[in-house]
Protein backbone atom coordinates (compact mmCIF):
# COMPACT_ATOMS: atom_id res chain seq x y z
CA UNK A 1 0.00 0.00 0.00
CA UNK A 2 1.48 2.68 -0.98
CA UNK A 3 1.53 6.09 1.13
CA UNK A 4 -0.40 9.28 0.25
CA UNK A 5 0.89 11.89 -1.65
CA UNK A 6 -0.40 15.26 -2.05
CA UNK A 7 -1.18 18.14 -4.63
CA UNK A 8 0.09 15.96 -7.60
CA UNK A 9 0.56 16.85 -10.78
CA UNK A 10 -2.97 17.47 -12.60
CA UNK A 11 -4.79 16.91 -9.46
CA UNK A 12 -5.11 20.66 -8.21
CA UNK A 13 -9.04 20.76 -8.88
CA UNK A 14 -11.30 24.06 -8.04
CA UNK A 15 -14.14 25.09 -9.49
CA UNK A 16 -15.44 28.65 -11.07
CA UNK A 17 -17.72 30.58 -12.48
CA UNK A 18 -21.12 30.35 -13.57
CA UNK A 19 -22.89 30.71 -17.36
CA UNK A 20 -25.05 28.81 -19.32
CA UNK A 21 -28.31 29.54 -17.02
CA UNK A 22 -31.80 28.23 -18.40
CA UNK A 23 -34.81 28.83 -16.84
CA UNK A 24 -37.92 26.20 -17.01
CA UNK A 25 -41.55 26.68 -15.89
CA UNK A 26 -43.40 23.41 -15.65
CA UNK A 27 -46.53 22.75 -17.34
CA UNK A 28 -50.08 21.65 -16.58
CA UNK A 29 -48.58 17.98 -16.16
CA UNK A 30 -45.51 19.25 -14.01
CA UNK A 31 -43.04 18.31 -16.59
CA UNK A 32 -40.52 20.95 -17.08
CA UNK A 33 -40.56 22.31 -20.70
CA UNK A 34 -39.71 25.48 -23.37
CA UNK A 35 -36.54 26.17 -21.26
CA UNK A 36 -35.40 29.64 -22.23
CA UNK A 37 -32.07 31.68 -21.50
CA UNK A 38 -31.35 33.03 -18.45
CA UNK A 39 -28.60 35.90 -19.49
CA UNK A 40 -26.79 37.82 -17.05
CA UNK A 41 -26.01 35.69 -14.53
CA UNK A 42 -23.82 36.52 -11.35
CA UNK A 43 -23.96 33.91 -9.22
CA UNK A 44 -26.34 31.25 -7.56
CA UNK A 45 -25.26 30.60 -3.53
CA UNK A 46 -26.51 27.15 -2.17
CA UNK A 47 -27.71 27.52 1.43
CA UNK A 48 -28.96 24.32 2.21
CA UNK A 49 -30.68 23.68 6.08
CA UNK A 50 -31.76 21.62 8.21
CA UNK A 51 -29.92 18.17 9.23
CA UNK A 52 -29.22 19.45 12.74
CA UNK A 53 -28.50 17.19 15.23
CA UNK A 54 -30.94 16.12 17.93
CA UNK A 55 -29.67 14.02 21.55
CA UNK A 56 -31.40 11.50 22.50
CA UNK A 57 -30.18 10.75 26.30
CA UNK A 58 -31.04 7.18 27.94
CA UNK A 59 -29.81 5.17 30.73
CA UNK A 60 -27.53 8.18 31.69
CA UNK A 61 -25.62 8.54 28.72
CA UNK A 62 -26.20 9.93 24.83
CA UNK A 63 -28.35 6.91 23.74
CA UNK A 64 -28.69 8.27 20.35
CA UNK A 65 -28.22 10.87 17.61
CA UNK A 66 -31.31 11.94 15.48
CA UNK A 67 -30.96 14.59 12.46
CA UNK A 68 -33.54 16.49 10.98
CA UNK A 69 -34.47 16.75 7.27
CA UNK A 70 -32.56 18.66 5.76
CA UNK A 71 -34.03 21.56 3.47
CA UNK A 72 -32.28 22.95 0.00
CA UNK A 73 -32.02 26.70 -1.29
CA UNK A 74 -30.65 28.82 -2.39
CA UNK A 75 -29.85 32.66 -3.83
CA UNK A 76 -29.79 33.49 -7.46
CA UNK A 77 -28.29 36.83 -8.40
CA UNK A 78 -28.12 38.54 -11.94
CA UNK A 79 -28.22 41.85 -13.74
CA UNK A 80 -31.48 40.90 -15.54
CA UNK A 81 -33.97 37.77 -16.02
CA UNK A 82 -36.05 36.58 -18.38
CA UNK A 83 -39.38 37.80 -19.29
CA UNK A 84 -40.37 33.99 -18.83
CA UNK A 85 -39.41 34.53 -14.94
CA UNK A 86 -41.67 37.60 -13.88
CA UNK A 87 -44.76 34.86 -13.34
CA UNK A 88 -42.51 33.10 -10.61
CA UNK A 89 -41.49 36.67 -9.11
CA UNK A 90 -45.21 37.45 -8.20
CA UNK A 91 -45.81 39.85 -11.55
CA UNK A 92 -48.77 39.55 -13.85
CA UNK A 93 -49.43 41.56 -17.22
CA UNK A 94 -51.59 44.11 -16.85
CA UNK A 95 -51.35 45.68 -20.09
CA UNK A 96 -48.79 45.82 -23.10
CA UNK A 97 -46.05 47.27 -20.81
CA UNK A 98 -47.52 47.31 -17.82
CA UNK A 99 -47.20 45.12 -14.65
CA UNK A 100 -48.21 44.38 -11.46
CA UNK A 101 -47.19 42.94 -8.43
CA UNK A 102 -47.99 40.69 -5.23
CA UNK A 103 -49.36 37.84 -7.82
CA UNK A 104 -49.32 33.92 -7.30
CA UNK A 105 -45.75 33.15 -7.71
CA UNK A 106 -45.34 30.02 -9.97
CA UNK A 107 -42.75 27.36 -9.57
CA UNK A 108 -39.81 27.01 -11.97
CA UNK A 109 -36.42 24.58 -12.57
CA UNK A 110 -33.73 26.04 -12.57
CA UNK A 111 -30.27 25.14 -14.75
CA UNK A 112 -26.59 26.70 -14.51
CA UNK A 113 -23.21 25.72 -15.64
CA UNK A 114 -20.01 25.66 -13.41
CA UNK A 115 -15.97 25.59 -14.51
CA UNK A 116 -13.99 22.75 -13.37
CA UNK A 117 -9.96 23.87 -13.50
CA UNK A 118 -6.98 22.18 -12.51
CA UNK A 119 -3.13 22.51 -12.32
CA UNK A 120 -2.46 21.66 -16.03
CA UNK A 121 -5.00 23.48 -18.43
CA UNK A 122 -6.53 26.03 -16.00
CA UNK A 123 -10.40 26.76 -16.91
CA UNK A 124 -11.07 24.60 -19.21
CA UNK A 125 -10.75 20.86 -17.20
CA UNK A 126 -13.80 20.37 -17.74
CA UNK A 127 -17.49 21.74 -15.81
CA UNK A 128 -20.24 21.02 -14.09
CA UNK A 129 -23.93 20.80 -14.67
CA UNK A 130 -26.31 21.62 -12.07
CA UNK A 131 -29.98 20.62 -12.31
CA UNK A 132 -32.04 22.30 -9.53
CA UNK A 133 -35.83 21.62 -9.24
CA UNK A 134 -39.24 22.68 -7.30
CA UNK A 135 -38.17 26.31 -6.78
CA UNK A 136 -40.14 28.67 -5.70
CA UNK A 137 -38.72 32.38 -5.32
CA UNK A 138 -39.22 34.79 -2.56
CA UNK A 139 -39.76 38.51 -2.29
CA UNK A 140 -36.51 40.44 -2.29
CA UNK A 141 -35.17 43.78 -1.93
CA UNK A 142 -34.21 45.87 -5.18
CA UNK A 143 -32.07 49.38 -4.33
CA UNK A 144 -32.36 51.94 -6.93
CA UNK A 145 -29.46 54.59 -6.94
CA UNK A 146 -29.02 58.13 -8.91
CA UNK A 147 -26.08 57.95 -11.57
CA UNK A 148 -22.66 59.37 -10.40
CA UNK A 149 -19.24 59.06 -10.68
CA UNK A 150 -19.31 55.45 -9.80
CA UNK A 151 -21.34 53.88 -12.22
CA UNK A 152 -23.48 50.37 -11.20
CA UNK A 153 -25.69 48.36 -12.54
CA UNK A 154 -28.89 47.27 -10.96
CA UNK A 155 -28.41 43.93 -9.37
CA UNK A 156 -31.36 41.57 -8.61
CA UNK A 157 -31.78 38.73 -6.54
CA UNK A 158 -34.10 36.19 -4.79
CA UNK A 159 -34.02 34.01 -2.13
CA UNK A 160 -35.33 30.25 -3.63
CA UNK A 161 -36.31 27.56 -1.98
CA UNK A 162 -37.25 23.92 -3.36
CA UNK A 163 -39.29 21.15 -3.25
CA UNK A 164 -37.69 17.68 -3.98
CA UNK A 165 -38.87 15.59 -6.55
CA UNK A 166 -38.72 11.71 -6.68
CA UNK A 167 -35.86 9.38 -7.58
CA UNK A 168 -35.90 6.01 -7.81
CA UNK A 169 -34.01 4.20 -5.60
CA UNK A 170 -33.01 7.30 -3.34
CA UNK A 171 -35.12 9.74 -1.21
CA UNK A 172 -36.25 12.21 -3.13
CA UNK A 173 -33.50 15.34 -4.49
CA UNK A 174 -34.15 19.21 -5.39
CA UNK A 175 -31.00 19.21 -7.24
CA UNK A 176 -28.66 16.96 -9.54
CA UNK A 177 -24.83 18.03 -10.31
CA UNK A 178 -23.32 16.28 -13.33
CA UNK A 179 -19.43 16.46 -13.45
CA UNK A 180 -18.17 16.02 -17.50
CA UNK A 181 -14.55 14.97 -16.12
CA UNK A 182 -16.04 11.76 -14.86
CA UNK A 183 -17.01 10.37 -18.33
CA UNK A 184 -14.77 9.15 -20.82
CA UNK A 185 -16.09 10.55 -23.97
CA UNK A 186 -18.65 13.44 -24.38
CA UNK A 187 -21.11 11.40 -25.63
CA UNK A 188 -23.77 10.63 -22.81
CA UNK A 189 -23.21 14.15 -21.56
CA UNK A 190 -23.57 15.30 -24.96
CA UNK A 191 -27.00 13.85 -25.53
CA UNK A 192 -28.14 15.12 -22.09
CA UNK A 193 -27.30 18.75 -22.88
CA UNK A 194 -29.65 18.30 -26.42
CA UNK A 195 -32.51 18.05 -23.76
CA UNK A 196 -31.37 20.30 -21.35
CA UNK A 197 -30.37 23.28 -24.40
CA UNK A 198 -32.80 22.04 -26.87
CA UNK A 199 -32.43 21.96 -30.77
CA UNK A 200 -33.64 23.04 -33.84
CA UNK A 201 -36.35 20.45 -34.06
CA UNK A 202 -36.98 20.23 -29.93
CA UNK A 203 -37.48 22.79 -27.38
CA UNK A 204 -35.01 23.28 -24.41
CA UNK A 205 -36.57 20.80 -21.38
CA UNK A 206 -35.36 19.95 -17.77
CA UNK A 207 -35.54 16.20 -17.19
CA UNK A 208 -36.04 15.01 -14.06
CA UNK A 209 -33.35 12.54 -12.11
CA UNK A 210 -34.66 9.03 -13.10
CA UNK A 211 -34.58 10.37 -17.18
CA UNK A 212 -30.79 12.22 -16.38
CA UNK A 213 -29.84 8.38 -14.83
CA UNK A 214 -31.71 7.05 -18.15
CA UNK A 215 -29.35 9.32 -20.31
CA UNK A 216 -26.59 8.89 -18.51
CA UNK A 217 -26.17 5.41 -18.69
Amino acid sequence: MARIVWDQVGQKIYETGIDQGVLYIPDANGDYTNGVAWNGLLGFDENPSGAEATKLWADNINYATMFSAEEYGGTIRAYTYPDEFEQCDGSAELATGASIRQQERKVFGFCYRTKVGNDLVGDDFGYKLHLVYGCKASPSAQTHDTVNDSPAAVEFSWEVSSTPVPVTGFKPTCVVEVDSTKFETDTKIKALEAILYGSENTPARLPLPDEVKTTLQ
